[in-house]
């Protein structure tokens, strides 16, 4: 489905079935989709919709409540689209605004591993919730990482340098995570994903 016609839909109210009876998340969806509409996820070139879809769906999984949910879809607004955090406190209240604005990367640190190293230490300060929404999107990324290095591998592309840097930041998150939240499951299937990668790397037998 092109990324016009999934942005549409959920626009209209065909809504995924986890946002029922989450009013803030439905709006939130809503609003997502109408920002991120024609974006592309680097990994398989599916709408970018799908991530923070799937950050939300894990996230109400976990069993957090709505406001928290409704960050899972927003976190990557700010740092992504013209959205400004003013207006997500406008239409969403504070604590979402807060979660997000936590969440997002301060984009005047020039060096990467430096800005999210920042990252890291910036949701640490904010606590669990953000914590756990950070959880989510790193599980979702992992996820696309191991499908990236599956597409490389099967085209003979070699890897881009970032892509050792994601991986790293990722490790790092981990850690920061089990000492922060080590109870919750979303971080067990973050090392999950990410002992795969070590263990099973993507295009070896098996995989």
């Amino acid at each position: 489905m092109q990324a016009r016609g999934l942005a549409s839909e959920l626009a209209q109210a065909d809504l995924p079935s986890f946002a029922t009876g989450l009013p803030v998340t439905r709006e939130a969806i809503r609003f997502a989709a109408r920002l991120h509409r024609g974006q592309r996820r680097v990994s398989d070139e599916a709408p970018f919709i799908l991530h923070p879809l799937e950050v939300a769906a894990s996230l109400q999984t976990a069993g957090c409540p709505d406001r928290v949910v409704a960050a899972g879809v927003l976190h990557d607004v700010i740092e992504d689209t013209g959205a400004v955090i003013d207006e997500i406190r406008r239409r969403f209240g504070d604590h979402v605004a807060k979660l997000v604005s936590s969440l997002t990367e301060d984009e005047t640190i020039a060096d990467p591993v430096a800005r999210k190293a920042a990252l890291r230490a910036q949701v640490r300060a904010a606590g669990a919730p953000a914590a756990t929404v950070f959880a989510a999107d790193k599980l979702s990324k992992a996820r696309e990482l191991r499908t990236r290095l599956s597409n490389l591998r099967r085209l003979e592309q070699p890897l881009p340098p970032e892509v050792e840097h994601q991986h790293d930041h990722y490790v790092a998150s981990l850690e920061m995570l089990e000492g922060l939240i080590p109870e919750q499951p979303i971080v067990s299937q973050l090392r999950f994903e990410l002992e795969t990668l070590r263990i099973l790397p993507p295009g070896e037998p098996g995989a």
